[in-house]
């Protein structure tokens, strides 16, 4: 059965809201502290959803780099550093993989830190969720249940169950008042200093390197592998997608984007199966980009926190099985290994450590059975000697 393209239906349209968890937080603190235009910051991450969605014709997460966010965020940077720093980023995506260096990080790096990193990113997702979910605990619970009934209805998908319950909550509160009336907005035309690339990457852009070069491009191929394995996305594929975006959304005001194992992973546990879901969110993040930019801020601040906890801790959880296929042999030190600095300290250090305790493994089983296999030749040769001399004619 040949699977379908596009698909323009309430599955699809669920699929498109599971990244909403990791984006709600992030665009207000880019719009609220950073300043940056919601116009430009919705009506470009919407295009480059449609045009992913349109080229590869299934789900492809587009989503902020989060390393970028919160250090752009806690530092409270200008909009004109954010827009430099994902110009500096697209130019990094763009060389590496016209020069194949991503394709060559890619052949080094083992499916065991794959994993390592693929659990890593859910078990964090599930924590930060689970303390999101807390903040109303019936809310939260009742969310989650709706998740585990819903999630495959054709009719009423959980996706967006729990997006109109999100809406209507505030609603019945009285908040949405304070909401502003909608407007028509264009996205703006944005400049930076070429001095503002380098500070930028400096501060954050360099840190971002592993994280993307792991999460957005490794994870994320092989999880459309596992999901799609008739199309395979390569890695050069993704870190050019990347480069390209960002060095044009960048001049309408567009912030640093990416692709990632945690928002497929969302896509996919909601209902997201073609290309559809990517056109789907973004003509929705083009609409409320153009109409309600004035007031987004106040929609994404007003929505209530466990909604979103509660969906990021189940999708958290769903990244976790993919450590299914690491059996109890070598490959699951590395993948241990990843894991655990990863949660201690961060994924770039995780991903390190996992490719040298493995490759330092591989290097000790080589040592000891080049050892082993050179210790019983000897013992072949002695023990022929040996046989050689009972057997001489006397």
């Amino acid at each position: 059965m040949k699977v379908k393209s596009f698909e323009f239906n309430l599955r699809e349209l669920a699929g498109s809201m599971g990244d909403f968890g990791t984006l709600f937080p992030l665009a207000i603190g880019y719009i609220s502290v950073c300043g940056l235009n919601p116009a430009g910051f919705l009506v470009m991450m919407g295009l480059a959803n449609i045009v992913t969605g349109l080229v590869y014709r299934l789900p492809m997460p587009i989503e902020p780099m989060k390393v970028l966010a919160v250090v752009a965020i806690a530092q409270c940077w200008s909009p004109s550093m954010v827009y430099a720093s994902g110009f500096g980023m697209g130019v990094i995506w763009l060389l590496f993989a016209v020069t194949g260096v991503v394709t060559w990080i890619a052949r080094v790096t083992p499916n065991s830190v794959v994993r390592g990193i693929q659990v890593a990113l859910g078990v964090l997702l599930a924590i930060t969720g689970f303390k999101m979910l807390s903040t109303w605990w019936i809310l939260g619970i009742v969310s989650v249940l709706i998740m585990l009934v819903l999630r495959q209805s054709r009719y009423a998908p959980a996706a967006i169950v729990l997006m109109i319950l999100g809406v209507v909550i505030p609603l019945i509160k009285g908040q949405l008042q304070q909401v502003g009336l909608p407007g028509f907005s264009l996205p703006p035309l944005t400049v930076f200093r070429l001095g503002e690339i380098w500070q930028t990457l400096l501060l954050a852009g360099f840190a971002q390197i592993p994280l993307t070069a792991t999460n957005a491009v490794i994870a994320t191929s092989l999880l459309i592998k596992t999901y799609w394995p008739d199309k395979p996305v390569s890695e050069k594929r993704l870190s050019l997608n990347m480069g390209i975006m960002n060095l044009v959304l960048p001049f309408f005001g567009g912030m640093p984007l990416c692709h990632g194992a945690g928002g497929l992973a969302g896509q996919y546990y909601f209902g997201a199966r073609t290309g559809g879901t990517n056109i789907i969110e973004g003509i929705i993040e083009i609409l409320m980009g153009l109409f309600l930019a004035s007031s987004i801020a106040g929609l994404f601040t007003f929505f209530p926190t466990a909604i979103i906890g509660a969906m990021m801790f189940m999708v958290g959880i769903e990244l976790t099985k993919f450590a299914r296929d690491i059996r109890l042999n070598k490959n699951l030190i590395p993948m241990i290994a990843t894991l655990t600095v990863s949660l201690v300290t961060n994924m770039a250090y995780g991903f390190l450590t996992g490719l040298i305790v493995y490759y330092l493994a591989q290097f000790i089983s080589k040592k000891g059975y080049y050892k082993f296999h050179s210790k019983s030749s000897k013992e072949v040769v002695s023990n022929g000697n040996n046989i050689k001399q009972s057997y001489r004619p006397k």
